[in-house]
């Protein structure tokens, strides 16, 4: 990963602020999983927690991933007041640089990662080899639309961003893919996500 996005970074900004997120799950998550029914889930790079409760709340039982100690010890928290802390198993590491031991899940959900386009596809590819026959693989990210609102645009990281069909690109043919950029507003400004809902064929699909 880029230097200035690495542990030591974002462990900083965390340490900055009581809480850098909302606390809530991220929409695309909730409309996307909602109707799915609970098992296993992997949520990649977990922040503060908000959609690996969300996830133990409605039954499933969670791996949370982030490199972030800070991060991880308030979600952690959290988790134990609310009387979640069985339903999920927080686990410092690089996203990266997954443990070997992982998987494999019902879910995999990878909510706002940004790496650069080689990276992202090395990413995408690992974690689609976590998802168990049958399962989803949700990535959700920033859409190069929002480039163009000077408001909320970044030139400069331009690269992090990506369009749904680009993150499928990685993907073989073993799965049945739903690439879609869908419309929000955020504090009363328009974001676009980039949703890629991609669920992995069962043995007895790929056989027909």
């Amino acid at each position: 990963m880029t230097e200035q996005f690495d542990a030591a970074f974002w462990d900083e900004r965390y340490r900055s602020r009581d809480a850098i997120w909302s606390g809530r799950a991220n929409p695309q998550l909730v409309a996307d999983v909602a109707a799915l029914p609970p098992g296993t889930a992997l949520d990649v790079g977990c922040g503060e927690g908000g959609d690996a409760l969300w996830l133990a709340e409605h039954g499933w039982e969670v791996t949370a991933v982030d490199f972030a100690p800070t991060a991880l010890a308030r979600a952690e928290a959290r988790a134990d007041s609310l009387g979640l802390g069985g339903r999920i198993t927080w686990t410092r590491a690089d996203v990266t640089a997954l443990p070997a031991d992982l998987g494999p899940f019902d879910l995999v959900s990878a909510q706002f990662m940004h790496l650069p386009g080689a990276e992202r596809t090395t990413l995408v590819r690992a974690l689609a080899g976590l998802v168990a026959p049958g399962g989803t693989l949700l990535f959700v990210g920033h859409h190069p639309l929002d480039l163009e609102n000077p408001e909320i645009g970044r030139p400069d990281r331009a690269d992090l961003m990506f369009t749904a069909e680009q993150v499928a690109a990685g993907l073989d043919d073993g799965w049945r893919i739903v690439a879609e950029t869908r419309a929000r507003v955020v504090d009363g400004l328009t974001v676009h996500d980039a949703v890629l809902n991609a669920r992995r064929h069962s043995p007895s699909v790929r056989a027909r």
